[in-house]
Formats: structure tokens, C-alpha cells, sequence
């Protein structure tokens, strides 16, 4: 009988290639004909190994999630950044590689990111999900969170709502 380890740990400078890796992965699967494609194409390039390493030396927080000695997702998380919310902490991405989504892997990861922000002191939490991320937005409903606020975030020519869940 094999067994696979499952970790959770927080994100070093040395992980930054895989983190860039299982974004590009995730964010195309994500955002494919929902963000513009030259669009798209921009943001995962911007967001190379090198962004992911100044980022981590900046004292950004990212916790990874390890099944079997690979790197296959991320939560980066911090202070609230819309003060309409009124909560403490921002869950301000979640991702994983595609082949791993749907397992309850992104439910323990949520779970240290919302650790995570409560060993901080800051208490409840938000994140932000384009509306016309179906798979996001349920996960995020899953989750117990409440749809609290609308938005928008502009791609290029074009305009896309964006919808905020918050936990209490």
C-alpha cells in the first residue's frame, strides 16, 4: 500500500520557479476566454519566477501545498485590502495545478491560508473572484463564504465583474 504525503508549508524564495509553474498552469485554465488573450498572456508572463521571488523577499505570504514532494498550489493572504468588508485578513489568491482541482486539496489550503491570517490577528476574511469564475465562486459558496460586495477589474478593453465572499 502507498501512502502520499500531503504538507502545507510556507513558501521560500527557493519555490518561486514552481509557484510561477502552478500559476501559469492554474491561470490559464482559470481565465482561458474569460480575460482577453493578449491580456492573459501579459499577466502570467509578469508573473515569472523572478516576480514570485521578489515577492517572497518582500515578505510576501504564500503558503504551498506539497502532495508527494511536488509544489501543485499556492495561497498567498494578508491584511484586508477593501475596507467595505470590515474583516481583518484578504485571502488574495488560491490556486492549484488543474490536474488537482476538485480532490479537497483546496479546502485544506484555504484552511492554513485562514490559519495563517488568524495567528496574525486578523480576524475574518475575504477574497475575490471574477463572476465569470463559475468553478471559483462555488468554491468559494462551499466554503460557507457570503457573497458581500460587487466589483469590477478592467483587462485590456474590456471590463469584468468581480465579486467579493467574505467569512466572519
Amino acid at each position: 500500500m502507498s501512502t502520499v504525503a500531503i504538507e502545507i508549508r510556507p513558501a521560500q524564495g527557493a519555490d518561486a520557479a514552481a509557484i510561477a509553474h502552478v500559476h501559469d498552469l492554474a491561470w490559464r485554465n482559470a481565465y482561458r476566454g474569460l480575460i482577453p488573450g493578449r491580456e492573459l498572456e501579459r499577466m502570467v508572463e509578469r508573473r515569472g519566477p523572478s516576480w514570485w521571488f521578489g515577492a517572497l523577499k518582500r515578505g510576501s505570504r504564500v503558503s504551498l501545498l506539497v502532495f508527494g514532494g511536488e509544489i501543485v498550489g499556492y495561497a498567498s493572504s494578508g491584511r484586508n485590502r477593501a475596507s467595505m468588508l470590515a474583516v481583518g485578513g484578504e485571502v488574495y489568491e488560491l490556486y492549484l495545478k488543474p490536474e488537482y482541482q476538485g480532490l479537497g486539496l483546496g479546502r485544506r489550503l484555504f484552511s492554513a491560508a485562514r490559519g495563517d491570517l488568524a495567528s496574525r490577528g486578523l480576524s475574518g476574511a475575504s477574497a475575490w473572484s471574477l463572476a465569470g469564475n463559475d468553478a471559483a465562486c462555488a468554491f468559494y459558496a462551499r466554503l460557507g463564504g457570503k457573497l458581500s460586495a460587487r466589483g469590477v477589474e478592467h483587462f485590456g478593453d474590456v471590463t469584468l465583474e468581480k465579486f467579493a465572499f467574505v467569512w466572519r
